[in-house]
């Protein structure tokens, strides 16, 4: 398949959100061609996710779209940036100084070998197990906002709004800007008004002005946020789709106080951010566990790895937000071609990486949400694992870790591979050993061959 091979001594970036196209913006003066590969048919990733031109209306669920876009179409009109979109990766190795990527491209397989390699590829939503998580019109708060922000679609009639974290007001905000009935928004801890910490973040005047727009919205259609409140078990009706839940009022550490029932047709959840890792631990960077139990690449100040010629940017080093994503992107662009990086350009991550963290500590997840499972609650959706078939592996079978766990049960070893159930698995196991989880259980989590499903009949193909 020497038709499929592609080698190149440029510099190849991997995803295309606030990282990756400030990285490419970045690097691009000083390099005579740059590989922008993203598995996306629009550049912006999941922070930019943009309606086509013909929706008039396609910044309603943003705070600020014409930033994203004018970055999308600075980067498009760049002559030495060459776009590989609906490109997914679903192989890398590095070795001797090369790196080799395997790509799936019109479900063609085709092989790229670089010298230099940017990765930017994100993060995903945390979703944590509960008593029907997995009925239909249940759903996390980025699908339901990806629904709204790239499809013009409201995905419920009556929607609840709840979880942990900054990212329920942009979800919600946008929700009540497209006219949809949001009943609750419900936030399980108490906030950053009760939060001594929040005079930090009140500092920060740019992210003040864009949280104080999503409230107004909120409160302008009539919603009243809850906070110490989460959704702890979901119903559904006759024919099997979400009818209702179960709302619990909760103490600091999310154990049960009183509950109560409301109707409604879409439960829009989530519990922060989990880091997509999986391509770069293929590559064999150093990893390590970030204050929030994410696995996140080790960088140093020029956002290097261990490798040295792979760079991370964005949500790997650490969750932290668009704005944090395009200062990283711009460091890592400017040392992968050993240009100069501006001191300003330093301070400013800085300032917004000490922001990043300290959103961490005041949005935790507590350990009181394992007490809202039952026995039959699926932890594991692809493989239908129990927590009674998880707890199982511990007490009678004698799993001492999460990856022995794993091989008992096959909790991860489905289609995801781990993405969705892989952290609750390491909670679940480390609580009932009665000991904390360790970095090499929670690192274990995120290695995996393929990172990106293949058929064996594409494979086939090329051999």
């Amino acid at each position: 398949c020497s038709s499929d091979l592609f080698m190149t001594e440029d510099l190849v970036i991997i995803g295309a959100g606030p990282a990756g196209l400030a990285a490419a913006k970045s690097a691009s003066p000083y390099v005579s061609r740059i590989i922008l590969i993203d598995n996306n048919p629009r550049l912006g990733g999941q922070y930019w996710r943009h309606l086509g031109k013909e929706w008039i209306d396609r910044d309603i669920a943003h705070f600020d779209l014409e930033t994203g876009l004018t970055k999308i179409e600075s980067v498009k009109k760049l002559n030495n940036i060459e776009i590989w979109s609906d490109t997914q990766v679903w192989n890398a190795q590095s070795q001797n100084g090369e790196i080799t990527l395997r790509l799936l491209r019109q479900n063609e397989e085709k092989v790229l070998i670089c010298r230099k390699l940017i990765v930017a590829t994100g993060a995903y939503d945390r979703s944590i197990p509960f008593p029907g998580w997995d009925i239909p019109g249940v759903m996390t708060c980025g699908g339901a906002q990806a629904l709204l922000k790239g499809q013009g679609v409201i995905a419920g009639k009556k929607i609840i709004v709840a979880g942990s974290g900054v990212f329920l007001l942009p979800v919600a905000s946008g929700l009540v800007k497209a006219n949809a009935n949001v009943v609750e928004l419900l936030e399980a801890n108490s906030g950053t008004i009760f939060n001594p910490r929040a005079l930090k973040l009140a500092l920060n005047l740019s992210k003040l002005k864009e949280a104080l727009s999503y409230l107004a919205a909120i409160l302008k259609a009539g919603v009243k946020p809850k906070f110490r409140e989460a959704v702890v078990a979901a119903h559904a009706n006759a024919e099997g789709i979400l009818s209702q839940v179960t709302i619990a009022k909760l103490d600091r550490n999310w154990n049960i106080k009183k509950v109560r029932t409301v109707e409604c047709d879409l439960l829009a959840v989530g519990y922060g951010f989990t880091t997509d890792p999986g391509l770069i631990s293929a590559l064999g960077v150093a990893m390590k566990v970030d204050i929030d139990s994410n696995v996140v690449v080790k960088v140093n100040k020029n956002h290097q790895t261990s490798v040295s010629n792979i760079y991370a940017a964005g949500e790997l080093t650490g969750i932290g937000g668009k704005d944090l994503a395009l200062l990283e992107g711009e460091i890592a662009g400017l040392s992968a071609v050993n240009a100069k990086v501006p001191l300003r350009l330093r301070m400013k991550y800085l300032v917004a990486k000490s922001f990043a963290n300290t959103l961490k500590k005041i949005y935790p997840i507590r350990n009181g949400w394992m007490n809202w499972l039952e026995a039959n609650t699926i932890i594991c959706r692809c493989e239908e694992v129990s927590l009674a078939k998880l707890q199982y592996s511990v007490s009678e079978l004698g799993a001492s870790d999460s990856r022995t766990a794993k091989l008992l049960t096959r909790c991860g070893m489905g289609l995801c591979q781990g993405r969705i159930c892989s952290r609750a698995v390491v909670d679940l196991v480390s609580s009932q050993l009665e000991q904390p989880a360790s970095e090499k259980d929670r690192i274990a989590t995120v290695k995996r061959e393929v990172i990106t499903p293949i058929s064996l009949g594409v494979l086939a193909k090329d051999k």
